[in-house]
């Protein structure tokens, strides 16, 4: 675990795919403006309108072989068949500058943070309502193949058995009441 003096605060969201963070984390970037979201590194390829380094930083097997080796992440792992990665040197500059900082994270990566930064990490996972509701989200979202969507509900009935496992755990099943606990959540973290 990494000794850290009073800096920015980290906040990781976890949960399944399709369980609806990537549109909390939206809504909270616009209610805590000041909260930075980090940019990982991911060999998948872009979605429509991902933008590479402000998404995602859409990165080739190879180099993200070679970074690896080289010690670059915090954290990495093979999801879905791609590569994700959070580059240490992007998390160290942020927390330095006293940047809070939120992260987009598996099951696997909330694990790392907690194992680098110990309960300087505060993971929320979120859950969704039921698995029948998260595969009718992942197939009414229409970007992903049936072997992806199956594969996705796979890892998300093993993801959820960890849901008590983190700081907080708050269930998806209507967007704007559990925006509002998620909200008051990272408000609690930020001291605001």
């Amino acid at each position: 675990m990494v000794d850290m003096e009073e800096r920015g605060k980290i906040v990781v969201i976890v949960a399944p795919s399709g369980t609806g963070k990537s549109s909390l984390i939206s809504r909270l970037k616009g209610d805590f403006p000041d909260l930075l979201e980090s940019v990982s590194h991911t060999t998948r390829s872009p979605r429509e309108g991902e933008v590479n380094g402000t998404h995602y930083f859409f990165t080739k097997v190879g180099l993200f072989k070679e970074m690896i080796e080289a010690g670059t992440f915090i954290e990495w792992a093979e999801v879905h068949s791609n590569y994700y990665g959070t580059s240490k040197e992007f998390i160290d500059t942020a927390l330095k500058k006293g940047q809070s900082l939120i992260f987009d994270l598996d099951v696997q990566g909330a694990d790392s943070f907690k194992d680098y930064f110990g309960d300087k990490a505060n993971i929320i996972f979120i859950a969704p309502p039921s698995l029948e509701d998260l595969e009718k989200r992942l197939r009414g979202r229409a970007t992903d193949k049936d072997e992806i969507i199956k594969r996705r509900l796979n890892n998300a009935k093993k993801e959820i058995l960890r849901k008590n496992d983190y700081d907080y755990c708050l269930v998806n099943d209507e967007f704007e009441s559990s925006y509002a606990k998620l909200k008051e959540i990272v408000g609690k973290v930020l001291g605001v």
